[in-house]
């Protein structure tokens, strides 16, 4: 529930925990009540990017840089057709917008779009108490919602949680769409969206690939109608342990042999594909500066992240699989998690980050070269 109001700055606003801890400040965008995963995002910059990146879908975000909000609100930087994080967690909102490029300020599009935020309160507090405690569900209350905490607590404990929550369909396209190739056109790639960003599709065009988005629920007819050299899974929101449905086309792609790229909850749909498990994080990784080794290389990458689910492939050998050998191909240097598989006998790689990261870093670009290189081979 939300209530659009000018005079939000000015109202105040509770931010509880589902554990107890209570941060009081003012309310930051619309007014009234949201519910959500608390997280935290490590980046200082690219905030519109994260605010439309519908793997945030049901996710609280924290941002842990203090200052947002300095170079307001564009029309060209969305990675979707909205904001999809619940709510949106800031220390020190910028006043007054900084950049030839922006066009409103952040607080007037979260109240446009209806999206409860609470500003001037201890962030660096809060990471720290996600980080020791992990992620957990959280709400924000403002303006009329705002009770005795211990009401709103009971309403934070009712929330539903992320773990088990099956929300691709939700953020998906529900019909097919055509991003046409930059220039000449070399190949044709069908896209399973599961969550899909604006940018993905645009990097793939950019190297000649003509794109076809197709919904969630896109069968495996669905993918081989548009006689695709290649099948990119995409990012998304959720618990992999309920993507059955991705997983089974994932499966009958790898059968077929035909070049596949997995981005984040494609990443988990190709472990999940090839007999691995996934887990979910104590507090996921979240920003635009999480290192990276390409262990193929040995090149070290500064990458762009949001992922609270991984997968538990080993890391120390090849595994067998029913699709052939398979090895993990990149690793977190924080913490050793998975981030990328490779199958050794058939045309297919995935990653847990964003290599398509409009607001940067762009270490990882070349992955969307190695899976052209993949149709190139199948080709010839």
């Amino acid at each position: 529930m939300t209530t659009s109001t000018r005079g939000a700055a000015r109202t105040p606003a509770v931010l509880v925990l589902e554990d107890g801890r209570i941060f009081r400040g003012r309310a930051y965008g619309a007014v009234g009540e949201t519910f959500g995963e608390a997280v935290f995002s490590t980046g200082m910059t690219g905030y519109q990017e994260t605010l439309t990146d519908p793997s945030y879908h049901r996710q609280v975000v924290v941002m842990t840089a203090p200052h947002v909000g300095n170079t307001g609100i564009n029309d060209e930087d969305m990675e979707s057709r909205k904001i999809w994080v619940s709510g949106y967690v800031v220390r020190d909102p910028a006043r007054v917008p900084s950049s030839w490029r922006s066009r409103r300020t952040l607080d007037e599009e979260l109240d446009a779009q209806g999206v409860v935020g609470i500003s001037g309160i201890d962030t660096r507090a809060l990471t720290r108490h996600l980080r020791e405690r992990g992620a957990m569900r959280v709400g924000i209350f403002s303006g009329d919602a705002v009770r005795e905490d211990s009401a709103l607590l009971a309403r934070v404990q009712e929330a539903p949680q992320m773990k088990g929550a099956n929300l691709a369909a939700e953020v998906a396209t529900t019909e097919p769409y055509v991003v046409p190739a930059i220039g000449e056109k070399k190949f044709t790639v069908a896209a399973v969206d599961l969550g899909i960003k604006g940018m993905t599709p645009h990097r793939m065009a950019e190297r000649g690939i003509e794109v076809h988005v197709l919904p969630a629920t896109a069968t495996v007819e669905d993918v081989y109608a548009v006689d695709p050299d290649g099948v990119f899974f995409s990012n998304g929101p959720g618990d992999p342990a309920t993507a059955d449905h991705p997983v089974s086309v994932m499966q009958g792609v790898l059968e077929r042999g035909t070049p596949l790229f997995g981005i984040c909850f494609g990443n988990q749909i190709l472990g999940r594909a090839l007999g691995f498990g996934t887990f979910k994080l104590k507090y996921g990784h979240r920003g635009i500066n999480q290192p990276v080794q390409d262990r193929t290389t040995g090149k070290v990458e500064v990458t762009a992240h949001n992922h609270g689910f991984a997968v538990d492939a080993p890391l120390d050998r090849v595994s067998g699989t029913p699709f052939g050998r398979a090895e993990v191909s990149h690793v977190c240097l924080n913490d050793n998690v998975v981030e990328g598989l490779q199958l050794l006998d058939r045309p297919a790689f995935s990653v847990q980050y964003h290599p398509e990261a409009a607001a940067g870093p762009h270490d990882a670009a070349y992955l969307f070269d190695r899976f052209v290189s993949l149709m190139e081979g199948q080709r010839a």
